[in-house]
């Protein structure tokens, strides 16, 4: 829960004529007291109802009444307001629950103490579902002032304990909000009933952030970035310092009527101009202009899916500013994933990036050289298209890092944070689902021979006895067996390659634990492959390894299924 206190006021009739009243746009509705000072006073009840004016000006009069007693001695400002609203997530509420916090909150705030009978004059009015205001006038019945000092602070952390008691969304709040509170700005109300008129689901400043932030994953440079805001629409302006050098630049919808325009900054704090410039100066160039430049470099889509891979370890490991870093690249290739994806899959990877917009862009400075592979990777990609395999593999990497962001937001307590984390899962695994089908059967079409299958089986056991069973019966054994063909014709020892594959990330809590290895020995077999005498040292360590788990020490000891075991579901 959030609460907001305004600035103090002169106008009691004012801010009641406001809360009664039928809103900007009709959002009004049932406009009532949920609770007061006094349980005999008059309702207004809502703008339109006989009488409602007259019970207006008694309610009004009643709460200045210690005010006209103090005369002078009524402090400056003595309309205390204070509005208080649930979280969107959270239950409604009845008006014997609000009440009760209202009357807790001025408790606490010192308004209105329980058991003081000199507490000052306050109504708690509803005319919405997830929110309410408190009003109340500053003379207490002994006309002195209410001692409320510090009362936003004291506010709040009533409503901690409201979060708790209630089983409501619980609020970051102190160090807590500094460490989660986010740099995307929030539309106001008027954008909001701007978008509703004009039937759009989102607001000009949502469309135009989530557009932003789509051209900038592309964009190599400036200039880029600009083309690419232009090409899809958006009207630009930049603004040129009297030295020549590029000072800012805003953005407007095209279909906005008169234009309204938003600086990058108004967006959000990480899309204002010199933020944009250092995360497009630390892009690491990856050369894939020519074949044979591709022919000594791995795949685009490989180098990401490591970067990725690893960011867990940084949320771990990492100082807030190389944390931030990667988060923010991360970002921007979930915003570029819908442009490489096939149509159906569009739609969830775009809710995916909206979703995590709000779990990874935090006020902390990003340090972008930390993030260099994973952007350079991510540029790259524009000019190697994705094949099934290629974003699936990304995908299944993206989900782990989404899994670990939430594990440290609820870690930390970051309750919006894991909000927002788990409705970005809920769109990656939905895309992931979409494509994981046809990229396996891709995959297993190029399946080896049986010969080859059966050895692989048996090495299978030796690396993995304790999941082998498991892998030979799901459906991805065979797309396995073809990602170990691939690399063992490219020069790598299957063993080998099983083995890292493993050890890079556990099974134990694998939803399919073939699917975790065969993305990765996939990426693992675009590498190099090692030297006649790198293999030799890697057989010797892995022997060691595989010795004590096999029921004799010795390989030939296993005597493997059929061919085909690992293909019966």
């Amino acid at each position: 829960m959030i609460a907001n206190i305004v600035r103090p006021g002169n106008h009691t009739y004012g801010v009641l004529k406001y809360l009664f009243e039928q809103g900007r746009s009709n959002e009004h509705t049932d406009q009532h007291i949920v609770a007061s000072w006094d349980d005999f006073i008059p309702d207004p009840g809502p703008w339109d109802s006989p009488g409602h004016k007259q019970r207006l000006g008694q309610l009004a009069n009643a709460l200045d009444l210690r005010v006209e007693q103090a005369g002078d001695k009524a402090p400056e400002g003595h309309v205390w307001h204070c509005s208080i609203r649930a979280a969107p997530q959270d239950r409604i509420l009845t008006d014997a629950e609000w009440a009760t916090i209202a009357r807790r909150v001025l408790h606490e705030t010192g308004i209105a103490p329980d058991g003081d009978p000199d507490g000052c004059r306050w109504v708690a009015v509803r005319h919405a579902e997830d929110h309410i205001h408190i009003v109340a006038t500053k003379v207490r019945g002994d006309l002195r002032p209410p001692r409320n000092w510090n009362d936003y602070h004291r506010a709040m952390n009533e409503l901690t304990a409201v979060e708790e008691d209630f089983g409501l969304t619980r609020v970051a709040r102190g160090p807590e909000a500094a460490a989660s509170t986010s740099a995307v700005k929030r539309s106001t109300r008027a954008e909001e009933e701007k978008a509703k008129r004009l039937g759009h689901n989102k607001t000009a400043r949502e469309r135009l952030r989530h557009t932003v932030r789509t051209a900038l994953s592309h964009a190599k440079d400036l200039d880029e970035f600009f083309n690419l805001l232009a090409d899809v629409g958006l009207q630009v302006e930049t603004r040129t310092l009297p030295s020549g050098d590029l000072g800012g630049y805003k953005v407007a919808l095209p279909d906005d009527g008169t234009p309204i325009w938003f600086s990058g900054s108004s967006l959000a704090t990480d899309l204002s101009l010199p933020q944009i410039r250092q995360r497009l100066a630390a892009t690491e160039a990856q050369s894939t202009a020519t074949p044979s430049a591709r022919q000594h470099h791995p795949s685009p889509w490989h180098v990401a899916t490591a970067a990725a891979e690893r960011i867990p370890h940084h949320l771990a490991h990492a100082d807030d500013g190389a944390l931030q870093a990667h988060l923010t690249v991360f970002g921007e290739v979930l915003y570029a994933l819908p442009a490489h994806a096939p149509a159906g899959l569009r739609a969830e990877l775009h809710r995916a990036a909206m979703a995590f917009e709000h779990a990874a862009h935090t006020r902390a400075r990003a340090d972008h050289q930390h993030a260099r592979a994973l952007r350079g990777a991510l540029k790259a990609m524009r000019y190697q298209p994705a094949d099934h395999t290629g974003l699936a593999m990304l995908l299944d990497a993206a989900i782990l890092v989404v899994l670990a962001v939430q594990r440290r937001s609820a870690l930390h307590q970051h309750d919006r944070q894991v909000a927002t984390t788990r409705q970005t899962l809920i769109h990656l695994q939905a895309a992931y689902d979409q494509i994981r089908p046809a990229s396996l059967a891709a995959l297993a079409k190029r399946s080896p021979s049986d010969n080859t299958v059966h050895r692989y089986v048996r090495i299978l056991n030796e690396v993995l006895p304790l999941h082998a069973e498991q892998i030979l019966t799901e459906n991805a054994w065979p797309a396995i067996t073809a990602t170990l063909a691939a690399a063992e014709a490219a020069g790598h020892n299957p063993a080998t390659v099983l083995q890292q594959a493993a050890q890079h990330r556990p099974l134990d809590d694998a939803k399919s634990a073939s699917e975790v290895l065969v993305w990765r020995i996939q990426r693992l077999g675009d590498r190099h492959a090692p030297g006649p005498g790198a293999r030799t040292a890697q057989a010797r360590r892995l022997g060691a390894q595989i010795a004590p788990q096999t029921d004799s020490g010795l390989p030939g000891a296993y005597t493997p299924p059929t061919p085909h075991a690992g293909r019966s579901r």
